[in-house]
């Protein structure tokens, strides 16, 4: 993006600077722990998290009305909680010596592993509602494959696109996963699988990648793709086609995490000097600055909470209303009217910056996390 482009986004976010906080923090103490991070969110408010020591050693957690159970097991020296179900059950993954194995727990910390596809390590990505779990796994070739657990069965090999290496990152309640897999020619794509018909690629926006991150009980997939240009772009694929909402954001590189059940989709989008969360629903994208908002968005829930971190010298679990009031609306019409602001604005500090030689402005100053 051109310099001056950027620089009238920092006015624009500037000239919002008033606006009040739109992300509140889940109230984990971080006198003791160094940063917290809210993976997950269900309707009933309890939440899978992370907390990260001082060193960034991370460990699991289970968090509900201000009560933080540690997930972890005697001999475990590290651990991830990536989802949780309506029941309680988190997936996740945790350390013992050097390996890694993929595991559901709950509040009362009683344990399921979940093995491995043949080689020593496994990780847990998702989780639905009937305990069906979602994750990778090493092989005996120790190449990388997406997994579907079923309870009380073993882990089932989804296989890839054609190259080494696949990764689930989401399940549905029907069990239909997503995530990212290797074709043939060492690229990789998002994908789409279904018991039916099996590791479906879902292809790009015109670039060489793809990565699916979230499903929705509808099937609809979200994730990013790389552009012809090279940029990252947002998607969501609704089961036909693969839909750019960085086009619809109009700037930055664009990361879908989430989506709900109303097809309400998170993520975030980066640019050289800022950082926003954005949620498309109702067909509107709204965008958040991340000092005023969430600084990482990983999944939003059915109830319309979106969950993540806020950045106040250090990552803080937190959550957003996803009809929180935008900082930017790119509803309707009113796309337009901001494009037409950004570009005057952005001509107007050339020609400021023509006259006034010698002005020094740093635009990190004013957004640094």
């Amino acid at each position: 993006m051109h310099h001056a482009l950027r620089s009238s986004l920092i006015l624009l976010a500037l000239i919002g600077g008033n606006a009040a906080a739109t992300s509140h923090s889940l109230g984990i103490e971080r006198k003791q722990y160094g940063e917290s991070i809210a993976y997950d969110m269900n309707a009933s408010g309890q939440v899978a998290a992370v907390i990260k020591e001082k060193d960034g050693t991370p460990h699991a957690v289970f968090f509900q009305n201000g009560k933080l159970v540690r997930l972890e097991m005697p001999g475990e020296t590290e651990s991830e909680a990536k989802r949780i179900n309506d029941r309680g059950d988190i997936v996740g993954s945790s350390k013992k010596g050097e390996i890694w194995r993929a595991f559901i727990r709950n509040r009362d910390r009683e344990v399921k592993e979940l093995g491995t596809l043949g080689g020593p390590h496994s990780y847990g990505a998702a989780i639905n509602n009937t305990g069906m779990v979602a994750g990778f796994s090493d092989t005996p070739d120790r190449d990388w494959h997406a997994f579907l657990y079923q309870p009380g069965e073993a882990l089932q090999d989804l296989g890839t696109l054609g190259g080494r290496v696949s990764y689930a990152s989401g399940i549905n309640n029907a069990g239909e996963v997503t995530g990212t897999s290797m074709i043939t020619d060492g690229s990789r794509h998002a994908f789409l699988y279904k018991k039916n018909t099996g590791m479906v690629d879902l292809g790009t926006l015109g670039g060489r990648y793809s990565a699916g991150t979230a499903i929705n009980d509808q099937g609809a997939v979200v994730g990013t793709s790389e552009m012809k240009d090279r940029r990252w772009h947002a998607f969501v694929h609704d089961g036909k086609q693969m839909v750019d909402l960085g086009a619809k954001i109009g700037f930055g590189d664009s990361f879908a995490t989430g989506i709900n059940n109303e097809g309400h989709v998170v993520g975030v989008v980066d640019t050289q000097d800022l950082r926003l969360s954005f949620v498309w629903r109702d067909n509107k994208m709204t965008l958040h600055p991340a000092g005023k908002s969430l600084y990482l968005t990983n999944a939003i829930n059915n109830v319309g909470q979106v969950i993540g971190a806020s950045y106040d010298r250090g990552l803080n679990a937190a959550t957003m209303p996803s009809n929180a009031v935008p900082f930017v609306d790119m509803g309707g019409d009113k796309i337009l009217g901001f494009n037409i602001v950004t570009v005057l604005i952005a001509a107007v500090i050339a020609i400021f910056r023509k006259r006034i030689k010698g002005l020094f402005f740093d635009s990190r100053l004013f957004f640094r996390p």
